[in-house]
C-alpha cells in the first residue's frame, strides 16, 4: 500500500503551508503546477505562505492549460534542470494529474492542492492525461500529503462539486463491478478497500441536501469522500473499487463526444444506467444526482441520445482485461436504447 503522509483538511489553512511542508521534513525548493485562473486566485496567499521568514521554501511557478503527457514531460524537464526538490499541484483534475505523473517520472515528492471538489484524483496513486494510447488512468503515486482548504474549494463553482459528487456515487456500482470480476473471473477483491470506497458514496448519499444547499459541511463532506475514495485505489492497488463500467461510459463519451460534460457527471449518468443492469435501484441514484444538482440526462450535457447508445456499445470494448455488467449484458443497440430511454438518460 502507498498512502499519504498526512492529510490537512480545513478552513484557512493556506497560511500554513509552509509549516505542514517543513512537518514533511521536505527541504530545497518546489515547482508549483497550476492553471491559470487558478494562478490568478491562490498565487498571493499561496506565495505569502511560502515566502514565510521561519517556514519558507525557494519556489518557482509554472502555469499549464491541459492535462497532457507532453505536458507532463516539459514539467519533469523543467524540475530536473531546475534542481527542483518537490512537486506542489494546486487546483483541478488537470493541474494534480500532472504534477503527480511529472513528479512520479521525476521521482520526486508530490503534494496535492485541490482548489476543487471534482474528483478523487486528489488523492490517488492515478492519473488520467491526454495523449495516451489508452482513455483511461496510468499508475503514478500516491501524494505523500493533500491540503485541502474548504473555504478555497466551497468558492469553486457548484458544477465542479455536483462533478465530485456523480464520481463520489459511482463508487457503488463500480464496487458491484469489481465483485462481478471476483466471482467470474477469480480476480482479486479486497473487501477493505471495496468497504472504503462504499463508504465515500454513501456519505454523500447521506448528505445530500447539505451538498445541495452548498452548505460548508456539506463541502466538506465531499472533500473528505473524495480523499477516502483515492485511499481506497491505493490500498487495492487498483482503480477497481472507484472505477468500473460507470467510468468505461464515461471515457467513451469522451472518444465520441469530447467536451461534454465532465468526468464525474458522465460517470454519474453512466452509473444510473449500469445500477439498473446490476439491479440496484437506480431510482434512488437518480433522485439523489438531482437533489445535488448533478445532470441526469443526456440532454444536459449537451449529449444526443445516439452519442448515448454509441457510448454504451463502445464502453464494454475499451477495457477487455476489466470484467465488469457490461460483459453480463450483451448490449446491442436496440437494448442499449432501451436501458437509456428507462432509466431516463434519454
Amino acid at each position: 500500500m502507498e498512502l499519504p503522509q498526512r492529510v490537512i483538511i480545513g478552513f484557512d489553512i493556506f497560511p500554513e503551508i509552509g509549516r505542514i511542508l517543513k512537518e514533511l521534513h521536505l527541504e530545497g525548493s518546489a515547482l508549483i503546477v497550476s492553471g491559470p485562473n487558478v494562478r490568478k486566485i491562490v498565487e498571493p496567499p499561496l506565495s505569502s505562505a511560502l515566502n514565510d521568514k521561519d517556514h519558507g521554501f525557494g519556489f518557482s511557478w509554472e502555469t499549464i492549460s491541459v492535462s497532457s503527457f507532453s505536458e507532463c514531460e516539459r514539467i519533469s524537464y523543467i524540475a530536473k534542470e531546475s534542481k527542483t526538490s518537490f512537486l506542489i499541484g494546486v487546483g483541478g483534475g488537470k493541474s494534480i494529474d500532472v504534477a503527480k505523473l511529472a513528479s512520479f517520472n521525476s521521482n520526486l515528492p508530490f503534494v496535492s492542492v485541490p482548489t476543487s471538489a471534482s474528483h478523487d484524483g486528489i488523492s490517488s496513486p492515478f492519473a488520467s492525461v491526454l495523449g495516451l494510447r489508452r482513455p483511461y488512468s496510468i499508475v503514478a503515486k500516491p501524494p505523500m500529503a493533500i491540503i485541502a482548504d474548504i473555504g478555497v474549494i466551497s468558492s469553486a463553482s457548484p458544477r465542479l462539486l455536483t462533478s465530485g459528487c456523480g464520481d463520489l456515487i459511482s463508487k457503488k456500482t463500480a464496487v458491484r463491478d469489481w465483485e462481478l470480476a471476483s466471482k467470474r473471473k477469480n480476480d482479486y477483491f479486497g473487501k477493505y478497500a471495496a468497504s472504503l470506497a462504499m463508504l465515500s458514496a454513501d456519505l454523500v448519499l447521506a448528505n445530500c441536501m447539505s451538498i445541495g444547499r452548498r452548505e460548508l459541511e456539506g463541502v466538506r463532506v465531499v472533500v473528505e469522500a473524495l480523499i477516502s475514495a483515492g485511499v481506497a485505489a491505493g490500498i487495492a492497488g487498483s482503480s477497481r473499487p472507484c472505477s468500473g463500467s460507470e467510468h468505461l461510459f464515461s471515457h467513451a463519451m469522451e472518444i465520441l463526444a469530447p467536451g461534454k460534460g465532465l468526468h464525474g457527471e458522465k460517470c454519474g449518468i453512466g452509473t444510473i444506467m449500469m445500477a439498473k443492469l446490476h439491479g440496484i435501484d437506480h431510482e434512488a441514484i437518480r433522485e439523489a444526482l438531482q437533489e445535488i444538482g448533478a445532470p441526469t440526462t443526456a440532454k444536459e450535457i449537451s449529449a444526443t441520445e445516439d452519442e448515448v447508445v454509441e457510448a454504451l456499445l463502445l464502453a464494454g470494448n475499451l477495457r477487455k482485461e476489466r470484467y465488469t455488467i457490461l460483459d453480463e449484458a450483451k448490449l446491442t443497440s436496440e437494448s442499449a436504447r432501451n436501458l437509456a430511454k428507462e432509466t431516463r438518460v434519454i
